[in-house]
């Protein structure tokens, strides 16, 4: 049973796939046997047996309409009442060629149509067979034509003819073969997509934040459980983003054609007066938008528990990074009150006092890292603070020279004035470690991008971060330097982030290179 339905599957398919371009053909064939009806005698068709022609041209029109508009016969496939049409097309050709005085008649021509049409409806099956068949039908007829006339038939140029039924034959199987494959291509390409559209759907229906997707007209097109939920009212496709949500506009408005905003908006849903935050992504000019929704209590408590999360792997790690160099104070300190030579007292000392500083610098960091939250952006000229930054740097440096700026006098960034000298002071105070004392050993340059954007890029020409420590090189207390605390990067990539801007490492072939990207203007 399941192979006899997939086999009338098969069959109501291909008679779907064949029945607009059938309808087309059944109205030439029925046009053409009008003409052959009406305008036949006038052309002088049908002079060497107008009854014959007359019978033809009726039993034609007859079996056009009885096979071509709504009847089939029974059992007969749509491939069987195509290769049935076909074949009467080329019977019926052939006659009306023979009572109209032979190859000379024009009806050739509507034999090639015929063949074409057909190979192209039988998607390339039968198409040898019916250009065999009008080929034998046309010599047949030209050799009666000799036999009655007495006279010698142009053989040649028959087959010449002939030759042609095979090539538009051929061509026409050709042409079918290659329709089919595209349009198998294309109906599983179609499948493809209607899958990952569903897919898409289910990932967007269970996802907990809201997602709206408006086009170009700012109108409602698509839309998730979760959106409903947090503004607090049902949502309808095509509903306008400012009559459910006035805030919203707002934001789309200000937002304008970016295509990406990095900056989450605040806001306060109309209907049930819940805080949220909102993320629009830009589709090009004219292509609408993605918003992105969250609750903002969800958030704050989900930025808590990282915040919980973050203190107690750095308390963790900030008690054992202590407990060394007091320990080698506290050994110092019960050697110290034995010893009596000058040498080793000064020695012990030493060693206490670089512990203490190590102590002292630890805890600097450490209460750096809770400035991280008091961002208070500005706008600032990049060019002046850079220089005035490497006036402040390079002071105690022996090669001043060593430090190359390279940042334009009319870059912007918007950022805390604070986070960013700390920012910049930790990222060249770690290339002054590992880079040379050659002139333009650490470089430091900016540029604009997209308009929106500035991009700032300190390098070395050190011996570089292997590829393998990339992942930690801004996890707290990660250190390759026996003098370094391990917190200098780490607290550069928090207060980075506390501003909105992004700290990265990027590949580099020579020494290290780390950038920072933010905006240029709020």
């Amino acid at each position: 049973m399941n192979g006899l339905g997939a086999v009338l599957d098969e069959q109501d398919e291909l008679r779907q796939r064949l029945e607009k371009p059938q309808l087309y053909l059944n109205s030439f064939r029925l046009a053409l046997a009008a003409f052959f009806l009406m305008a036949g005698p006038v052309l002088n068709l049908g002079a060497d047996a107008p009854t014959l022609f007359i019978v033809v041209s009726l039993f034609y029109l007859l079996v056009v309409i009885l096979l071509g508009f709504g009847f089939t016969l029974p059992g007969l496939g749509p491939v069987a009442q195509v290769t049935t049409l076909v074949l009467v097309d080329i019977t019926v050709l052939t006659l009306i060629m023979g009572s109209s005085g032979g190859y000379r008649s024009g009806m050739p021509i509507l034999l090639m149509v015929t063949l074409a049409a057909g190979g192209l409806l039988g998607r390339g099956r039968m198409v040898l067979f019916f250009a065999s068949y009008a080929t034998i039908a046309v010599l047949f007829e030209n050799f009666l034509r000799t036999l009655r006339s007495g006279e010698s038939a142009d053989f040649f140029s028959v087959g010449i003819t002939c030759i042609g039924f095979f090539a538009i034959a051929q061509l026409a199987r050709l042409l079918a073969s290659w329709a089919e494959a595209n349009e198998a291509l294309a109906r599983k390409r179609g499948e493809d997509l209607a899958s990952q559209f569903r897919v898409n759907q289910q990932i967007i229906a269970d996802m907990q934040d809201g997602v709206l997707v408006i086009d170009g007209d700012q109108s409602l097109r698509q839309f998730n459980p979760a959106a409903c939920r947090l503004l607090g009212r049902a949502l309808h496709k095509g509903e306008r983003l400012e009559l459910f949500s006035p805030a919203l506009a707002a934001l789309r408005q200000e937002h304008g054609q970016n295509r990406i905003d990095r900056v989450p908006r605040a806001l306060t849903a109309e209907a049930n007066g819940k805080a949220l935050v909102a993320r629009l992504i830009g589709l090009g000019k004219g292509s609408g938008a993605v918003i992105y929704l969250e609750d903002q209590d969800q958030v704050n408590r989900q930025v808590q528990q990282i915040k919980l999360a973050a203190l107690g792997r750095l308390t963790a790690s900030f008690a054992h990074e202590i407990r060394n160099p007091l320990s080698a104070i506290a050994q110092a300190s019960e050697l110290l009150v034995d010893e009596q030579r000058m040498d080793t007292q000064r020695r012990l000392i030493s060693i206490i006092g670089n512990n203490a500083q190590r102590i002292e610098r630890l805890v600097s960091d450490v209460l750096a890292l809770g400035r991280r939250d008091e961002a208070l952006p500005e706008v600032l000229p990049l060019g002046l603070f850079v220089a005035e930054l490497l006036d402040e740097f390079t002071l105690g440096l022996a090669e001043k020279a060593q430090v190359q700026n390279r940042v334009p006098p009319d870059l912007q960034l918007v950022v805390d004035r604070a986070h960013l000298r700390q920012i910049l002071w930790n990222l060249l105070d770690n290339a002054r470690r590992y880079s040379s004392t050659a002139a333009g050993a650490i470089c430091i340059q900016a540029q604009a991008r997209d308009d929106v954007l500035t991009v700032l890029e300190v390098t070395d020409d050190g011996p570089g971060i292997p590829e393998e420590l990339h992942a930690h090189v801004f996890e707290p207390f990660f250190t390759t330097h026996s003098k370094g605390t391990g917190l200098g990067l780490y607290i550069a990539r928090e207060l980075a982030d506390a501003n909105g801007l992004q700290l990265d490492l990027l590949p580099s072939r020579q020494g290290a290179c780390f950038r920072l990207t933010g905006r240029s203007r709020p």
